[in-house]
């Protein structure tokens, strides 16, 4: 990685490499990473060649500084999004979301990260293994909220978390390119529907619900009835 200047740590060096990240993520976004020179990024931020240099090293750690911010922005848009998800309809408003959010990009773009994956995991190991972080954090998110439903008794108890967060983010990645290529946010849609459809399928029925409550609370009263006899 690059080593930070004295330069950028200032706020006016911040902020001139946030801009030309933000561009040139853009730019990777329409044209990608392998069509995309420093010539583009320098023409379309208004930069020089030193200032290029001088913040990223090289195409390299620019790229590297790309994967870095599309990352940390789907991952936090994931993370507080899920992070609000504690039954199947919070589960539902979170697909429904994503779905709107591409309706609103007319299904352009797809997913930044899947996008750059798909052009350097084989070509360049320490891209390949930032990459697989990232995954890896969207995964947790989606595994902490499948566990909030678990721990609420809507998701059976010896339901596979890991196994079913890596589906739930199979579908989305399949789903976002097939829509990025036909331009048809249902392509998501569909995916996301099935994905949940076999999230379901572990879901805890509702008597059995009411009857582990009742069990619940029968304990808790017996409890209290034996605390009480024992004069405590």
């Amino acid at each position: 990685m690059p080593a930070v200047t004295p330069a950028s740590t200032t706020e006016q060096g911040r902020a001139t490499r946030h801009r030309i990240v933000d561009a040139a993520a853009t730019l990777i976004g329409e044209r990608g990473v392998a069509a995309t020179s420093l010539d583009d990024v320098r023409a379309a931020t208004n930069s020089s060649k030193s200032q290029l240099y001088h913040y990223f090293g090289d195409k390299h750690g620019l790229v590297e500084a790309v994967i870095d911010h599309q990352s940390a922005l789907v991952i936090a848009t994931q993370s507080r999004a899920l992070g609000a998800v504690d039954d199947w309809q919070g589960l539902e408003r979170w697909a429904d979301a994503m779905v709107a959010m591409l309706e609103r990009r007319g299904a352009h773009g797809g997913c930044p990260i899947g996008t750059l994956a798909a052009a350097l995991a084989d070509s360049d190991e320490q891209f390949r293994t930032v990459l697989g972080d990232a995954f890896d954090a969207w995964s947790e998110a989606i595994s902490a909220a499948l566990v909030r439903l678990r721990d609420n008794r809507l998701l059976a108890a010896d339901a596979d978390i890991r196994t079913l967060s890596t589906a739930t983010l199979a579908s989305i990645q399949g789903g976002l390119l097939l829509a990025k290529t036909s331009r048809d946010s249902s392509q998501l849609r569909a995916a996301l529907d099935g994905a949940l459809a076999q999230l379901r399928t572990h879901a805890v029925p509702s008597s059995r619900r009411r009857r582990a409550g009742r069990a619940r609370l029968f304990d808790r009263t017996r409890a209290g009835h034996r605390k009480g006899s024992d004069g405590s």
